[in-house]
This record gives structure tokens, sequence and C-alpha cells, in this order.
């Protein structure tokens, strides 16, 4: 059993709530932009710490004039926007829970949230959503309000609230404790029904207030950022108050297609992702270099950019001749990639999937520094992260301050500290299954410390996969290097009591037109057409045989199969964090799967 431990630079006071920072900004810099919003015509209007201050209590003031008490649960569902940020501080200004429900959710997933809750009101998005929680009404008998933030829902509020004096927020957050519930955030739900992860105050706060200060390169002086996550997602939720705590500059944008032409607009200093989207970022440079005929000119720019970031972990760090090389590629390639982002981000964090060393790398060498980090929503979320001062790639970094995570005798990482979650909202059982009598959480994940405290995930305990021949395969080990082919969007690997493993293989729908047209094929080419042409399957192999690389012969990916679509959220492949539910795949592929191992 192997453990460290780092001290925690900040403790949180029995009387700290999330609202404290806001109230904080107001009074020591109220003329700073604390937000960039959309206004009615669709452009951008500073939001300064004082006009932040004064909107949470002005809507704050309308929940409680609806009847919105303490403790009571409000549930939100809206993309990313200001609104969002605005009605969550608002309800916790007010005393309540919120509860996030991902704008993507289905009516029964919305309904399960809404009465699993207990939530007493709701404020939504749009006529869709509105329209959504009307066919659940039914079953939601403790609902009593809905506010529609695009039908001047947000105005409402702030209207009714006139009746409300302000000393009455300022006597609840008075009341408000550390201890209090801050938010009850549902689980992606892979398997089975969700589960409400009950964060308090103190959860929160405690995480975000020790890791501000480790990353003063990111929550700093004139720092800013574009979030595009989605807020229901605990990890985008951390950063929001992330910068509210270091009063740091942040603007939404609540649609990923307009991602790159916000990022050029807002222009951040740093960005929050997921892999996902820095494997499409990758991809999609390399895919136009190799349209444009400068595809050796990016091969070799990608190598150099991947030797000068691994030299930067050695003593002697980078040599003359590949600092020339890294200087002529950083003003042919690099500076490009860079400007995409919008010429001034730096740095950015990843989480909630790997990202791979060799991504990783890639972006550090082009002058993008990837702090890849691990959390659940049950860690608040964030337990570990690499820090400017101590970056290992490949790693998720060591345990933040005030953090302790241990690597059980089965290879289960354990975490404790004051950001664990109190427990699953009414599931007493699935709580004393996740936590410890002293205070341990079991993530399921399993993973290793290396000695100097670099944590290094391998697998989800549940997903580990049992050959017929007794070999445990840890998926995710393939599953992440087969996934960083450009042409492939998700892998899926399977064998378990299979004499051998097997991979079922989506492909990337944005990066298959350019592959259809450089193979001489016509552009509406389907992939029902395409799963046994020679080309792709050499192409898909060249993957493969790169993720067998990494393995033992016994656990590498005997045969493929490449799947007739991409997986999504609305087939129920796909959680609402862009995570692949498993089980559901392998029951939808069944007959493919069969199949393989039939012959």
């Amino acid at each position: 059993m192997r453990e460290f431990s780092v001290p925690p630079i900040v403790t949180v006071g029995d009387s700290a709530n999330l609202t404290d920072p806001v109230w904080d900004n107001a009074e020591a810099a109220p003329d700073a932009v604390q937000f960039i919003r959309r206004d009615a015509t669709g452009g951008r209007v500073e939001v300064t710490c004082r006009e932040f201050r004064d909107e949470v209590v002005a809507v704050a003031r309308g929940l409680v004039a609806a009847g919105v008490r303490p403790g009571d649960r409000v549930g939100l569902m809206s993309r990313t926007r200001y609104e969002w940020t605005l009605v969550d501080y608002a309800v916790w200004a007010a005393g309540a829970v919120t509860v996030p429900i991902y704008e993507t959710s289905s009516a029964e997933q919305t309904a399960w949230i809404l009465a699993d809750s207990g939530a007493v009101a709701v404020v939504v998005e749009s006529t869709a959503h509105a329209t959504l929680v009307a066919g659940v009404r039914d079953r939601l008998p403790e609902l009593t309000h809905l506010w529609q933030i695009d039908l001047g829902g947000v105005d409402e509020l702030v209207s009714a609230g006139a009746a409300v004096e302000p000393a009455e927020i300022d006597s609840r957050r008075a009341d408000l404790r550390a201890t209090n519930l801050a938010t009850i955030i549902y689980t992606s739900g892979t398997t089975g029904r969700p589960k409400g992860c009950v964060l308090t105050h103190r959860n929160m706060y405690a995480d975000i207030a020790n890791a501000v200060p480790v990353l003063p390169n990111l929550f700093g002086p004139n720092a800013s950022t574009l979030l595009f996550l989605p807020l229901a997602h605990a990890f985008a939720r951390l950063i929001q108050i992330g910068v509210v705590q270091a009063r740091t500059t942040m603007a939404h944008c609540a649609d990923p297609k307009q991602l790159l032409a916000e990022l050029q607009e807002v222009k951040p200093t740093f960005v929050l992702s997921v892999p996902r989207v820095f494997e499409k970022v990758y991809n999609g440079a390399k895919q136009k270099a190799e349209a444009g005929g400068k595809g050796k000119i990016f091969a070799r720019a990608e190598a150099v950019a991947i030797a000068y970031s691994e030299a930067l972990e050695t003593s002697a760090g980078p040599g003359l001749a590949l600092r020339a090389q890294h200087a002529l590629f950083d003003r042919l390639v690099y500076g490009k990639l860079r400007a995409a982002l919008g010429g001034r981000c730096r740095d950015a964090i990843s989480g909630g999937a790997p990202l791979g060393a060799r991504l990783g790398h890639f972006f550090r060498g082009v002058g993008v520094t990837v702090y890849e980090g691990y959390g659940l929503t049950e860690t608040s979320p964030a337990a570990s992260v690499n820090l400017p001062d101590f970056i290992r790639v490949g790693t998720v970094g060591r345990p933040l301050p005030g953090v302790t995570i241990r690597i059980a005798d089965d290879g289960e990482v354990l975490i404790a500290g004051d950001l664990i979650f109190g427990g699953y909202w009414g599931n007493d059982e699935a709580t004393s299954e996740a936590i410890t009598d002293d205070g341990w959480f079991h993530t399921g994940d399993l993973g290793s410390l290396d000695g100097d405290g670099y944590l290094t995930i391998t697998g989800r305990k549940k997903e580990i996969i049992v050959t017929a021949g007794g070999k445990n395969v840890a998926p995710a080990v393939l599953e992440d290097q087969v996934r960083a082919h450009q042409l492939i969007s998700q892998c899926v690997v399977v064998g378990d009591r299979q004499p051998f493993i097997a991979a079922l293989v989506t492909l990337d729908e944005e990066a298959l037109p350019a592959w259809l047209e450089s193979a001489g094929l016509p552009a509406d080419t389907d992939v029902e057409t395409l799963r046994e042409h020679e080309g792709l399957r050499a192409e898909i192999q060249s993957a493969v045989d790169r993720a067998n690389g990494s393995v033992s012969q016994a656990e590498a990916i005997k045969v493929f199969r490449i799947l007739p679509r991409d997986f999504t959220e609305a087939t129920g492949e796909l959680t609402p964090s862009m995570k692949v539910k498993r089980q559901v795949v392998q029951k939808t592929y069944a007959a493919e799967i069969a199949d393989i191992y039939r012959g």
C-alpha cells in the first residue's frame, strides 16, 4: 500500500460559504471585470465584481419572494451561459441548493433528478426545456415554480424580488455554514440510475481555495478564460467558482460550434477542456497540413515539439540543436496553433478522461501546457493535478493541498480530505459502500503512485476484462491509444471470458471527408460501405498496432470491427459528459461481438 499526502494551504472555517468571495470581491475590487456576458444584441458586455454581487442579490431576492426557503432544492437546466452562473450563486445566496441538469437530458432523466432531489423550483433556458419539464410535471408534486431564461425568467425574478428587503439575503448568508448542502450533482449514470452526489460548501470551497494558490499562472492577475464545457459537470463548475475565488475574468460559450470564433473574440489566457477536444485540435491541424501539401512539415514539427517537451523533464533540458529546430517550427507551425486558441492562451486544464503522454508533450512543445488532473464528482471534483513547478506528463499529477491519496492492495485509488462528498442523496447503502468509516472514498479507479507522489490512472475496477486464459486486461490503456488516431472517434475493447481481446471502433465524422478525398472515394460514401475497405482498415490497423506495442501479447487487440456509426448521447452510448456507456455499447452491438468470436 502506497500513500501520499499534501498539507492544506487553506482551511475553510465553519462560517464560510461559497458566496463569500462574491461579496469580498465587490468590496475589495468593485470595478474589476469578473465576467463578460452576451447582451440582447449578441454583443459582449463586461460585468464588474460589484455589478455581479448586486445581480446575485437581486435574483436571490426573487427566489425568496417565490417562497424558496433555506435548504430547498432548485433545478438549473441550461447551456453554459452567464445566467447559469448568476442563478447558481443566487440560489446559494438565498440559502438554497442548486441541482444541475444537463441541457441535453431526456425527459426521463430530468424527471428522475427533479423528483429524487425534491426540487421546489427549476430554472430552464429554452422553450424545449420548459416543454420537457411540462411533460413530466405530474411526476413532480413538489415543483411549484419554473422560470425560463429565454423568456425573461431572470428579469421576472428580479422584479418579484423588489418586494423583499436586501437585508433578508444578508441574513440568509450569515446563517449559511460550511457544513450546509451547496449542490446535488447527479452522476452521469454509465450504469443504472444517476446517483445524487451531496456536496457541501466546505467540500467545494476547500477544493478550490487550495487549488488557486498552486495554479497562479491560471488564476492570477490579468488571467481570463472562456468556459465551454457544460456547467452541469462538476469539472466546469470548479472553474466557475475558481474564477470568482481568484477574481479572474470569465466568458461563457453556449455553442461549442462557435468555439473557434469565440476564442478569437475573448482571447483567453487559459482554457478548460476534456481530452477529446485536444485530440480534435491536433487532428484538425494535421489534416489541414496534409490537405495543403505540408504533411511532412507538420510531422517533423510534431516530432520536434514532443522531443522538446520530453527534454524539459531532463536535468540537461533541450540541447542547442533542438532549441533551434523548435524556434524554426514555432514560426512555421506552433504559432498558428496558438493563434487558433486566440493567441494569448499558454495554459490549459484537462480532465474527465486520460489525455495521454503523446498529446501532453505535443501541446507543451507547441507552447500550450496542458495540466492534466484527476477527480470525480464525489471529490468536488479535483483531487490531483500537475502544477507549473511539479509536472510529469503522462500522469494526473500530485494530490492538491489538503488531499491524501492511497493505493489499496488491490490497486484501487482511495482519497481523503475535506473535498470528499457527504454521500449519495437518499441512498445510505451506496454511501456506505463508497466511503469508509474513517473517511476514505473508494473511487473505483485503478492507479499507481510513484515515489514523488505522482498519480497514474490505469483503468476502472469494474471495467477490467478477464480473458478465458485468465489474463486481466485494463481496456482504457488500449482504448486511449487507438482513439489517438485522427480517423477514430471511439474505441471499446471487449473480450471478457473470451479467448482474445477485440475492439469496436467508430470513425470521426469530421475527419472522414478528408480521408475519402485522399482515397479517391465519393464524399457521400457511407461508413457501412467502407467497413471492409482495405485502405481504411490499414489506417485503423496502424492505430491498433501502436496500441498493442504498449501491452503484452496476451493483452493485445487481435481483431477489430469498424461500426457503421459513431456513438452519441442521443442514441444512448454516451453520457452528457461524453463518457462511453460500455454496457450499452456491448448490448447494442452484441451480434457484432458474437460474430467476432464465432470466427
